[in-house]
């Protein structure tokens, strides 16, 4: 294993089980459960070719190299820094060959990649309008949170352009905007095919959803069950083997 080289006020964080080590930024943006769910609820087989849009630090194909037998897994971030973050987490986990992390715009996807080059695309795009809620003073955290540099349709339509046709498309947002996912999906050919709320506790209303597409696919829509978070203080036992690697639909190595 590679030493691992940190920059000013970065940090070492460690998932599934140890396995993986992820670079972060004490004052910018960390990721959070919304990625560690969606690595887990996308539908990923062996030799898919995988990209995820707005990489961050890079967590979501770090989980999907440990945990899958994709072919080949490409992060595209926009933010230099964070960028530079995945690309070092990458490399100290020893996983160059099989990520590629790449800085640029989604909405330039189908120029960086190609079209139809994917067989899944998996994103955690900014879910408040540009204009909602509090911007935070780190430009990371905003940028990453708010629909500053890119929208809804921005991310769904970038996904649309570099997936196969049949190929699959898995995203988590927020469940208030769910009518606009699936118009927005459609818009694109995207077709929604599975869908399942995300709950902090039983009786508690969702505050994610977890949703995958196929493009060019037929109209048939399963909801799964939902998911809960916490089981009174502590995690549920499917949360904790999505976190410790044992649990979920990946189809992997686990």
């Amino acid at each position: 294993m590679k030493e691992t080289v940190l920059k000013e006020d970065e940090r070492l964080d460690f998932l599934i089980d140890h396995r993986i080590k992820i670079i972060q930024n004490r004052k910018g943006f960390c990721f959070s459960m919304d990625a560690v769910l969606l690595a887990n609820f996308a539908t990923v087989r062996s030799r898919d070719q995988v990209c995820d849009l707005g990489t961050g630090t890079g967590v979501i194909p770090l989980i999907l190299a440990d945990r899958t037998f994709a072919k080949a897994i490409y992060g595209l971030e926009i933010q230099e820094d964070m960028a530079d973050m995945a690309q070092r987490s990458v490399a100290v986990n020893g996983m160059n060959s099989r990520i590629k992390i790449k800085q640029g715009d989604i909405k330039n996807a189908h120029q960086l990649y190609g079209s139809s080059r994917f067989d899944v695309v998996i994103t955690n795009p900014p879910y408040l309008n540009q204009l909602d809620g509090l911007h935070s003073h780190v430009s990371q955290v905003a940028v990453a949170r708010h629909e500053i540099l890119c929208t809804l349709d921005d991310v769904l339509l970038a996904a649309s352009r570099i997936v196969k046709s049949r190929g699959r498309v898995a995203m988590v947002y927020r469940p208030q905007r769910l009518t606009d996912i699936i118009s927005s999906m459609r818009s694109v050919n995207l077709e929604p095919k599975k869908i399942r709320f995300v709950h902090p506790r039983k009786k508690a209303p969702a505050n994610m959803v977890l949703i995958e597409a196929v493009k060019d696919g037929g109209m048939e829509l399963k909801v799964m069950d939902p998911l809960f978070v916490y089981d009174d203080k502590e995690y549920t036992e499917e949360i904790r083997g999505i976190y410790f690697g044992y649990g979920g639909d990946i189809d992997g190595k686990g």
